[in-house]
């Protein structure tokens, strides 16, 4: 067929239709959410679950949202800024923190719908594929979700399955394979259970501690300056995010931070301007230029 010119006048814009705002932002791709939210039709007012996973420069935010005609409904929140309180305080963005965040949401879930006894997860996670499975038959089946992943490249050893594994681990039905977690070998098409293992307790974050320290000391220092001032070394990370996991399920519960609101409302009103009446700016304006006339006489 020719080239066609597609000639844009009146009846072209006429039949115009704009696309979603979020869409014209670059924010929400609805080809994929379209895919995640809609429910089977003979699964009437049924949600259906999304583990919703985000990265900041700064924190790493795990969600289970369920989406209703009014918007998107969110029923369990985590944040790797609550990891400080079961012992990590250092790396809250890598591969790692993503897996104990997940596990911090899936046990917060769990415990909100009643399941945490039921479904315990796997308290001794390993790299080989593990799902959750129904207890049986007059037991309740287990909380099912969908990972939501948003506009990140879905790449092999992508932070966001490590959240996903974190998730699935603790107790939360994920569909999902091998192929995109740390150790995968697209050739063989197995995954190396050992490497996905070290991941998980933060070994890949030792061995570069190990080897920065080795080649280049002073780059070392200034790295892992955070880790070192609370004397943490390359020998202590696994120990401690082991330990943070048998924290977190055993009490996954969001405690609310203490903050000085008299304090902020103090600095607030320091900070805001008054309104003038009419007279007082008159009366403003002519003490300005009596000033002027008395600096120029």
């Amino acid at each position: 067929m020719p080239f066609v010119k597609t000639v844009k006048n009146s009846a072209y814009y006429s039949r115009f239709q704009v696309k979603p705002r979020r869409r014209r932002e670059g924010r929400t791709d609805y080809y994929q959410r379209k895919r995640l939210v809609a429910q089977a039709k003979n699964k009437y007012a049924s949600p259906k679950y999304r583990l919703v996973v985000r990265f900041t420069n700064r924190q790493v935010i795990c969600q289970i949202v369920y989406a209703k005609l009014q918007g998107d409904v969110v029923l369990t929140h985590a944040s790797s800024k609550e990891l400080p309180r079961y012992g990590i305080k250092h790396g809250l963005t890598n591969w790692t923190a993503a897996y104990a965040t997940g596990l911090l949401v899936a046990r917060r879930a769990l415990t909100k719908l009643g399941l945490a006894d039921k479904y315990e997860g796997f308290t001794e996670p390993s790299g080989e594929l593990e799902l959750v499975e129904p207890l049986g038959d007059d037991e309740p089946r287990p909380f099912k979700a969908y990972l939501d992943v948003g506009l990140r490249r879905t790449s092999t050893g992508n932070r966001v399955f490590g959240a996903l594994k974190g998730a699935s681990d603790g107790g939360i039905f994920i569909p999902h394979n091998v192929k995109r977690f740390p150790g995968y070998d697209p050739e063989t098409k197995t995954i190396d259970a050992e490497v996905l293992q070290k991941y998980i307790v933060g070994g890949h974050v030792a061995e570069y501690m190990e080897s920065l320290e080795e080649e280049d000391d002073e780059r070392f220092k200034k790295q892992f300056s955070t880790y070192l001032a609370d004397d943490i070394g390359s020998e202590d990370i696994e120990e401690l995010y082991t330990a943070a996991y048998e924290a977190i399920r055993e009490d996954p519960s969001f405690t609310p931070t203490e903050k000085d609101t008299a304090k902020w409302a103090s600095e607030s009103k320091k900070l805001r301007q008054v309104r003038l009446t009419k007279e007082q700016r008159r009366e403003r304006v002519e003490a300005k230029i009596a000033a002027w006339k008395a600096d120029n006489e």
